[in-house]
């Protein structure tokens, strides 16, 4: 996980443009952080939802991707469905919490959920990922 970790933190261009910071609890758990910006800003103090679909992305494509990578695959988002539950703000913590809910031989199923500072919860999705 370790080789994987440093791999992705060095090719992820979205993710190091975002600030994001990934920790791998466990293959099919991950947590993702990042601090929202000026950039993230679809107002002139609430984040754009594209830019929370975005890190939601991350959160449950890197979850899946951690069950597969000692298999030397990839895999990449099929669809996925999100609920935008609380708005998130400049200067907002957001923490992603993504996890594996059954994996198959290529699909796998993930859920998400992206929390404030204050453990409100911002965002929650379902998705398929195929490997």
């Amino acid at each position: 996980m370790e080789k994987l970790l440093s791999i992705y933190n060095q090719v992820n261009q979205f993710g190091l443009d975002n600030n994001f910071d990934l920790t791998i609890v466990k293959p099919g758990e991950i947590i993702y952080k990042m601090e929202v910006t000026k950039k993230h800003l679809a107002t002139p103090t609430a984040m754009h939802v594209g830019m929370i679909a975005a890190m939601m992305d991350g959160v449950i494509g890197v979850a899946g991707l951690t069950t597969v990578a000692e298999e030397n695959k990839l895999v990449s988002t099929v669809e996925f469905k999100i609920n935008y539950l609380k708005p998130a703000f400049l200067g907002d913590s957001l923490t992603g919490k993504g996890k594996v809910d059954h994996k198959g031989n290529r699909i796998i199923h993930v859920s998400g959920e992206i929390y404030n500072q204050k453990n409100e919860l911002v965002a929650k999705a379902m998705g398929t990922l195929n490997a």
